[in-house]
């Protein structure tokens, strides 16, 4: 049986790539250009937007776990999954990026429900089942621009 400690690891790690990939949908949604601009821009703030929502879902179901949430730049740094964007890469890049980063999001909360069906925590799983849907969907709307 995984241990509480290994469910709340699993979802430190997903708390500091949520909160990482929100920090670079809003990076690129404040500095994407080029004639996709409007559908962009408006697509990655609706991205971003709802990971706000998601990080702080996810810190509160660590904290009920009885483990304090990671809540610094040095810390998500070290536990994320994904990697920040310091260029400025051109629009088409950044579909790329954003749609690996979700796929990696979502493969990371398959892992934490297997995890936490184990353990018998149907919360923490039905947290990483909503997230896989979003993380899908948005994977599939960001590649659904490259076609």
């Amino acid at each position: 049986m995984e241990s509480k400690e290994q469910i709340i690891e699993g979802l430190s790690k997903l708390l500091a790539s949520s909160y990482s990939l929100y920090l670079k949908t809003h990076n690129f949604h404040w500095n994407v250009t080029g004639p996709m601009f409007t559908t962009l821009h408006t697509l990655f703030m609706t991205q971003y937007s709802e990971l706000a929502l998601a990080i702080d879902e996810i810190a509160e179901r660590i904290r009920t776990l009885g483990a304090y949430a990671p809540g610094s730049y040095s810390s998500f740094s070290k536990l994320s999954l994904v990697h920040e964007e310091n260029g400025r890469p051109k629009a088409i890049d950044m579909i790329h990026i954003l749609t690996i980063d979700q796929e990696i999001i979502s493969n990371l909360a398959r892992e934490i429900i297997s995890m936490a069906e184990e353990n018998k925590d149907q919360a923490t799983a039905d947290l990483c089942t909503r997230r896989i849907d979003i993380h899908d969907k948005n994977a599939w709307m960001l590649r659904s621009h490259l076609e």
